[in-house]
């Protein structure tokens, strides 16, 4: 027993002695490679040119808009897909020279927005920057500043509320008017009253409104033939409250104190009721809320287009129950046209074609609802299904296999055809990569649209005439072309990036790597971040950059100049997505369930192995960690629950425990009633578990994660007696920090990983 621990004893110093000596033959951090970390992104995006970003079309016509890379900055371009001609939006520098005389002075190539909108048939625009919204006229080249963005009307909480029920409020002049134009509903003393266009007279249609369950006007609808309407009436629930306090605003020498509404988890919700009108009757019909009881959210009243009844969609509190709720207009009866239900969790939002952010439903109806096409992973996977309108029940699956439906792009209705983008079809590829195909209705013809093998996104022209589709790899530059839909003929190469200038500047692209996850059989896709002089005869320590929220998947995979800044110092750093994410199988994504502290860590640490047992220079015994937000959770987490395997972790703005973060995110995964599984994935209430180097950043303004979530697991950690590096930001944000906190990450990486004194910043005489 005695000679085991002894053997024991002596393999772990000789590990520590391996260490010491593998951390002294690298060379000494030196501050000109701080420098380089800090200007290498910059000088790399500047490098690649003609790239486009994603267009968008011009509204009513078969014209598109997009920005690209040029020397200097970026260039907007305009091109018309009838003729394929292109020319400029505007004249830039005209525009630059107008914009400078505000005070800050811009070159055509720096244009201070992204985005811009037409307006006056495209004899001005409008964009905002900064929250200001601006108006150029492009005859005269004049700009005006008209004013900072504010919430519509008014009548929803600040944008810095995580609320999206309208406030009490009345009005007489915030009118709703019917479709024939002929009258007008509003809000009087919490009820609805309608009046004849013109007319000082009203009519109430209901007296059941008080200021404690109101009625909204923005939630007023008519029904197409102007004989009926429904409006939403509104019980308040807890509207929880967040204060800030800014010790060092810019503008005066005294704190500022101010607060948002911000409901949390478990938080007793707004109940809103539908309620019928009609009009000429005067009559409000109740509806009975028994098919829809607990509602987490309801959507706005849709009516039908023969105006025979309206639909909304509820989705249940905890997200176990979706429906589609159909009510009759002349009796006011509910019944439920469409159901999905889940032992887990439904992903609710609309799905848009955002690998980082997107939900799972999709509906369009067809024939005014004779038909519904349908989004829903009944089967495992996220797919498309044709319903019956009358009876919600399923007519045929469109879209079948292990593969997922990633967005929808244009129906035909007339051809009875449906575009669309998935991932996962093509076997051998990158699971994640999207590509375009056209089916039928019932499930016939699926058509690739293109066969090359890259990332694709697509944006089809308002008419479903045309369409741009962009596709790139992250070591391919974009290619940006137009097709005709009806025969899918290429029209045009509207772009292709130009990176010779980055190559030669020493830019590499990362290295994709996959490796089996927990299962042994699914493959868990990453990359590889190398040093720019990288020596594969050397040990390198790795750095993971964690973000697992379940809301998207996070590993790039079209084209970006992105570096990791801590390549420069010597280490390599690696992105995953685990288990968890979202852009796979409802399975996959599951795992997420009740347990965000998983954060698909099993995946993870089977990937660093793979990795180190493939790669000589890939050196596990000193793995890092960073993230923000859930990867600041994540990155925490790695230290308490596999501090065997993580060794220093940065945590950033992170949400340590679900029971004080946002709603929304939180109730999604988590689920509800806030139960015992809020605690286990909770880092402040296993904070005592603590193993390892840790440094918390939290900013004293993040009106995205509550700063308290921070500042308890920093008390729980005192409590528990541990060691922690705590960098406190004034007036950060989410994320906060800057290059100042970037550097700090760098400096606790170098000096906890590589074992060397950082750099004295402070030698240098601080100018005034």
């Amino acid at each position: 027993m005695q000679s085991k621990k002894a053997l024991a004893v002596y393999l772990s110093v000789l590990a520590a002695f391996e260490i010491i000596v593998t951390n002294r033959a690298l060379a000494q951090v030196t501050q000109a490679q701080y420098q380089r970390a800090s200007e290498t992104g910059k000088k790399y995006s500047e490098l690649a040119l003609n790239i486009p970003e994603n267009p968008v079309w011009i509204e009513g016509g078969d014209t598109f808009v997009y920005r690209k890379t040029v020397e200097g900055g970026h260039a907007f371009v305009m091109i018309n897909a009838s003729d394929q001609t292109r020319k400029p939006p505007f004249d830039h520098a005209r525009l630059a020279a107008a914009l400078s005389k505000n005070g800050k002075e811009y070159k055509a190539e720096t244009l201070p927005f992204a985005r811009f909108k037409f307006i006056d048939k495209q004899a001005a625009i409008e964009f905002v920057q900064d929250n200001v919204r601006w108006h150029c006229d492009l005859g005269k080249y004049e700009c005006s500043n008209l004013g900072r963005l504010r919430p519509e009307e008014e009548e929803y909480d600040s944008d810095d509320d995580y609320e999206n029920v309208p406030k009490a409020a009345n009005s007489d002049t915030r009118v709703v008017a019917s479709p024939d134009g002929k009258s007008e509903a509003y809000v009087v003393n919490y009820n609805i009253a309608v009046r004849a266009k013109g007319s000082s007279e009203h009519t109430m249609l209901s007296t059941d409104g008080s200021e404690g369950n109101y009625y909204a006007r923005a939630t007023i609808v008519w029904s197409p033939d102007s004989k009926r309407l429904v409006a939403y009436r509104i019980l308040p629930g807890h509207h929880r409250v967040i204060h800030y306090i800014e010790s060092s605003p810019a503008t005066q020498l005294q704190p500022l104190y101010s607060s948002m509404v911000y409901p949390k988890a478990g938080d007793v919700l707004d109940l809103e009721q539908p309620v019928l009108f009609d009009v000429g009757a005067k009559r409000e019909t109740p509806i009975s809320n028994e098919l829809f009881p607990n509602p987490f959210e309801i959507s706005g009243a849709a009516w039908w287009k023969d105006s025979r009844g309206f639909t909304f969609e509820y989705n249940q509190r905890g997200h176990q129950i979706f429906r589609v709720i159909e009510v009759d207009a002349g009796t006011g009866a509910a019944r439920i046209l469409i159901s999905e239900e889940s032992k887990t969790f439904i992903d609710y939002r609309h799905i848009t074609m955002n690998q980082f952010d997107t939900g799972k439903i999709y509906r369009h109806d067809v024939a005014d609802g004779k038909e519904i096409i349908w989004m829903s992973e009944r089967d495992g996977w996220a797919h498309l299904y044709l319903l019956d309108g009358k009876t919600g029940n399923i007519k045929n699956q469109i879209t079948k296999g292990e593969w997922v439906v990633r967005a929808v792009n244009h129906v035909d209705e007339e051809k009875r055809q449906i575009w669309f983008e998935a991932s996962g079809m093509r076997a051998g590829e990158d699971p994640y990569f999207v590509h375009a195909y056209r089916i039928n209705f019932d499930g016939s013809g699926l058509t690739p649209l293109a066969e090359a093998d890259d990332n694709h996104h697509l944006e089809f022209s308002e008419d479903g005439k045309f369409y741009v589709d962009t596709w790139s790899k992250i070591d391919v530059a974009p290619t940006m072309a137009l097709y005709r839909v009806e025969d899918n003929q290429q029209l045009m190469v509207v772009e292709k990036g130009d990176i010779q200038k980055l190559v030669a500047a020493g830019w590499h692209a990362p290295d994709v790597f996959t490796a089996k996850g927990r299962d042994g059989k699914t493959d868990i896709w990453g990359v590889i971040y190398k040093p720019a002089n990288f020596d594969p005869k050397k040990k390198y320590p790795v750095i993971e950059n964690i973000y697992a929220g379940p809301q998207g998947s996070f590993v790039p995979k079209s084209f970006t100049t992105r570096t990791e800044r801590l390549t420069e110092l010597g280490f390599v750093v690696v992105q995953m997505d685990g288990m968890g994410t979202n852009n796979r199988s409802k399975a996959f994504h599951d795992v997420a369930w009740h347990d965000l502290k998983d954060a698909g860590f099993a995946d993870r640490i089977l990937w660093h192995k793979a990795a180190a047992a493939k790669f000589p220079w890939y050196d596990i015994s000193r793995l890092g960690i960073f993230g923000t937000s859930a990867g600041g959770q994540s990155a925490m987490g790695a230290l308490l629950f596999h501090p065997e395997f993580y060794k220093v972790a940065v945590s950033n703005s992170g949400c340590h425990d679900n029971r004080m973060d946002k709603i929304w995110w939180n109730e999604q995964w988590m689920g509800w009633p806030v139960g015992p599984q809020y605690s286990e994935s909770s880092n402040v209430d296993n904070a005592y578990r603590l193993q390892g180097k840790l440094m918390l950043v939290v900013g004293e303004m993040d009106k995205n994660v509550d700063p308290s979530s921070t500042y308890q697991v920093a008390d729980r950690l005192i409590k528990a007696n541990k060691s922690f590096d705590l960098f406190f930001v004034p007036g950060g944000g989410h994320g906060a920090g800057g290059e100042y906190g970037q550097r700090k990450l760098e400096d606790f990486f170098v000096h906890n990983i590589l074992g060397q004194e950082t750099p004295d910043w402070n030698a240098a005489t601080a100018a005034h």
